[in-house]
């Protein structure tokens, strides 16, 4: 049986995708969890990665809820 592998590049921008839309949904998630996810965007080359960084901006810079 042969199996098609996607290329690395691809699996870690689904997941950064994934860690991006979980951080969006937790409040509680911690500002240094945050940060280093911006940094593991920073370092992708995908084309997502703008998307990405302005979803991620927003989050940090949203106000803590009560």
């Amino acid at each position: 049986m042969q199996m098609t592998a996607e290329p690395s590049s691809m699996l870690a921008t689904q997941a950064l995708q994934q860690q991006v839309a979980d951080a969006m949904g937790n409040n509680a998630l911690p500002i240094s969890k945050l940060l280093r996810l911006m940094w593991a965007i920073e370092a992708e080359s995908s084309p997502t990665k703008e998307r990405l960084r302005s979803q991620l901006r927003a989050r940090i810079g949203a106000p803590l809820s009560s």
